[in-house]
């Protein structure tokens, strides 16, 4: 493991919830991607799609921030990466068996219109893992939720009945949801973290992820910051 793969793998995976959050989307995708075309959207260095490149996949990441990317290169199991806009796919038709989408699609200004090249560059039958921002019970703490948004570019949240109506709408059917930081508690947590202590905060915070999980089993699934989804490109 090189430098970078130090840097990244602290990023990454030394954090409160992306560990367990793009863990679990892998996870759903399969331990053995051999023979499997995936594409990372809004993937920054590829880091995740480099996992999925580690289980076998022929793997490519996008994303317009260059910087990112470069430094993503470095890597020792880096993805192909390609600079382009997530609403404008230089990809054929059908030419990847699944997607991943870590918490990218609330930054979009119109998410339907990134679903629909999703769709489009999926195979049938092929899938799309995706996380979103819920932030379920934001309104509760306004200045938190308002700090949370502008900080992170946040330009709308998502329900997974709401991502399963635009889902079903480009022909992609809903499999399976889950939500993180069910609880009260959670939540303010995780917008607490995201306010004053931004990423530094995020990695600190990294010893409380058992905790989150165990409330978050505990607590039913049914809101909470983050929604992970699995949907399926009907044939």
């Amino acid at each position: 493991m090189n430098l970078s793969d130090v840097v990244a793998f602290m990023g990454h995976q030394v954090h409160v919830c992306r560990y367990r959050e793009a863990g679990t989307l892998l996870g759903w995708m399969g331990r053995d991607l051999r023979g499997k075309r995936v594409l990372d959207v809004a993937g920054g260095d590829g880091y995740w799609a480099g996992q999925a490149r580690k289980r076998g996949a022929e793997a490519v990441s996008i994303d317009l921030a260059r910087k990112k990317m470069l430094y993503g290169q470095g890597l020792a199991h880096p993805p192909a990466l390609v600079e382009c806009d997530a609403l404008r796919l230089p990809f054929a038709d059908g030419s990847f068996d699944s997607i991943l989408s870590v918490c990218a699609i609330e930054h979009f200004d119109d998410g339907g219109e990134s679903l629909d090249e999703m769709a489009r560059v999926l195979k049938p039958g092929g899938e799309i893992f995706m996380s979103a921002d819920v932030l379920s019970r934001a309104d509760t703490w306004p200045k938190l939720r308002d700090t949370h948004k502008s900080k992170y570019h946040v330009q709308h949240t998502y329900t997974h009945e709401t991502l399963g109506k635009l889902m079903n709408e480009r022909g992609l059917d809903l499999v399976r949801h889950s939500y993180q930081f069910r609880t009260a508690a959670a939540e303010r947590l995780y917008l607490s973290l995201s306010t004053y202590g931004g990423k530094i905060g995020f990695n600190a915070a990294a010893p409380l992820t058992p905790l989150v999980a165990l409330g978050d089993r505990r607590a039913p699934n049914e809101r909470g910051s983050i929604v992970l989804i699995r949907a399926r490109k009907r044939v």
